[in-house]
């Protein structure tokens, strides 16, 4: 795998440089996105990392359908693929995402684009804080036009769970909640229509992925941790979230800590809307 991760200071050269010395010539994606403000958009004109494009989670990382199918359900070939035109991106380039929300929505963007083949995409991180606090310079605007990118996309190159696999992997292996705590107890629910999580699901919030600056905690930190959790060396351990957006964030840290990552897109948005479906609460 190709990196995963880039510092403010590495990505400042290689846009001056046109591309990273390890790398291809750099597309940047500002993922701005939060439940409270779904559009980023006003966000990203105000201030942007310079060249970068913007990439609507909504409607470009995601593809909204039945309730059943969860609130963040992945998109289509097709529309992932015009997504990828619109933002530029060539084979062979080095893609970089960024958020300002300590990369759990640019995450998002991360995972789709390693998963439908796109092979070296790397996370900024400390995400736009990161940039700032560096002192680099952000451009307004809605950025500048680009010709059509050529990449072709093709998804399903990184494991993942379906709703019919999720308790067999848990029983079987490790499957981890990456909400916050109290919602994997099932104290509250804000969003989805049953409160609680996957039975056999071991609690693991993001937020521990970090450290105090916002940026991943080091791969021997956060290989500790995951041990604690039970995860075995070199496992490939099941994540799952709300929507499918943070427990991309996991997947990272999972990554940087040697493990496989495998992803439940639909987590508990779509597991919550089958009654069918079994529920635990408590820790």
């Amino acid at each position: 795998m190709a990196s995963i991760l880039t510092t403010a200071a590495a990505l400042h050269a290689a846009l001056g440089a046109g591309r990273y010395p390890d790398g291809g010539p750099v597309r940047v994606l500002d993922v701005r996105w939060r439940l409270d403000r779904p559009d980023g958009r006003p966000a990203f004109r105000a201030g942007h990392i310079p060249g970068a494009r913007y990439a609507d989670l909504d409607t470009q990382l995601a593809q909204h359908g039945e309730a059943t199918a969860g609130r963040h359900p992945l998109p289509s070939a097709s529309r992932l693929q015009a997504a990828v035109r619109e933002w530029g991106i060539d084979a062979g380039d080095t893609v970089v995402v960024y958020d300002d929300v300590n990369n759990l929505s640019s995450a998002r963007a991360w995972w789709v684009l390693r998963d439908a083949g796109i092979a070296d995409v790397r996370v900024l991180d400390g995400a736009l804080a990161a940039w700032t606090d560096a002192g680099f310079a952000l451009e307004q605007g809605d950025g500048d036009t680009v010709r059509p990118g050529s990449a072709v996309v093709s998804p399903g190159t990184l494991p993942a769970l379906g709703i019919d696999d999720v308790l067999d992997h848990a029983r079987d292996g490790l499957l981890l909640d990456a909400r916050a705590a109290e919602r994997f107890r099932g104290e509250v629910e804000p969003i989805d229509p049953r409160a609680g999580h996957i039975p056999g699901a071991v609690s693991a919030p993001t937020a521990g992925n970090l450290d105090d600056t916002g940026r991943f905690r080091s791969p021997g930190e956060l290989r500790a941790r995951f041990a604690a959790l039970s995860a075995q060396p070199g496992a490939a351990v099941g994540v799952y979230c709300g929507s499918g957006v943070t427990a991309a964030h996991e997947a990272i840290a999972l990554s940087l800590a040697g493990y496989e990552p495998v992803l439940y897109p639909g987590s508990w948005s779509q597991w919550s809307q089958h009654p069918d479906r079994p529920v635990a609460t408590g820790a």
